[in-house]
């Protein structure tokens, strides 16, 4: 059981009592069907118990979560992990009669932004840009969606230290990247709900080897972040069936450029090298050409 879905079946039976019959009937329903309400409205909420929208807020209210948003938000924390691909997918069809959907899409990236703003810890930022720095190899782990991720951590911070390697999927056993780990090397571990039970196993030998790990994922409370010397937390909460990486990847952006600034001089002279050969490769278009048809 999720710590957000205790607090609230915490919250509710200590309060039942207290609550009116619509309230009653609004509790019931939320503890029998939790993974549905996560995506309902609150006046879809109130039609599927026959109370008022006003009679979901006010419960949400006594609940002691200061509005129907903030209940939801709880849930939906408490769920994150459990629901498969299927399960979101029916769930965001209760938002597809809201024109605004697409609209509150955008809108919920920019708040996990923004949330996950507020939670960075500069200290930790620059601490985990230290031991990417001074190790000795790099290895950056990612599967499923986070794939994405790793492959554009890597990308970038091979120009700032030259030493870093995406651990292959495909042909290639992932644990035969990592067999030869030292305790001299760190491995960057990215992880989103639902955690890959692959990337946790390959964590989990390496761990057992004494090599270091940074963790990038939603929580302190993530199966990872027990594995891990240091942790960097990005929000990550969905309304659909797609996985919502603008924050991570917000996030990573910060790493990278902190890891830069601890090898100025090193990304300096590179960046001018590399702007040699790709004016001489014609890598980069420097001007746009269009052609018309008649």
């Amino acid at each position: 059981m999720s710590g957000e879905y205790k607090d609230l079946l915490n919250r509710i039976q200590s309060r039942f009592k207290k609550l009116s019959k619509g309230q009653k009937r609004i509790a019931d329903y939320i503890l029998n069907n939790y993974d549905k309400v996560a995506f309902m409205t609150a006046a879809s909420l109130g039609q599927a118990v026959d109370v008022s929208e006003s009679t979901v807020v006010r419960f949400a209210n006594a609940l002691g979560y200061g509005g129907y948003p903030k209940l939801q938000k709880a849930l939906q924390e408490s769920i994150k992990t459990k629901l498969t691909t299927v399960q979101r997918f029916e769930m965001s069809k209760e938002l597809e009669s809201n024109s605004d959907l697409y609209r509150k899409i955008m809108t919920q990236d920019i708040e996990n932004i923004q949330r996950s703003l507020d939670d960075l810890d500069m200290d930790n930022l620059m601490n985990i840009a230290d031991e990417i720095h001074k190790a000795r190899r790099v290895y950056v782990l990612g599967l499923r969606s986070s794939a994405v991720l790793a492959q554009y951590l890597s990308f970038y911070l091979n120009f700032a230290i030259d030493r870093v390697n995406v651990i292959p999927v495909g042909v290639l056993d992932p644990f035969d990247s990592v067999i030869n780990l030292s305790e001299e090397d760190l491995l960057i571990v990215i992880t989103f709900p639902r955690y890959s039970n692959q990337t946790l196993k390959l964590a989990k030998y390496v761990h057992e080897k004494n090599v270091p790990i940074i963790s990038i994922t939603d929580s302190v409370l993530s199966p990872v972040a027990s594995m891990s010397k240091h942790t960097l937390t990005a929000k990550y909460d969905m309304m659909t069936f797609i996985d919502s990486l603008v924050a991570p990847m917000s996030v990573i952006n910060s790493l990278i450029l902190a890891v830069g600034m601890k090898n100025r001089e090193f990304l300096d002279h590179k960046f001018k090298e590399l702007e040699k050969i790709w004016e001489e490769s014609h890598t980069y278009s420097d001007k746009y050409e269009a052609e018309t048809k008649y």
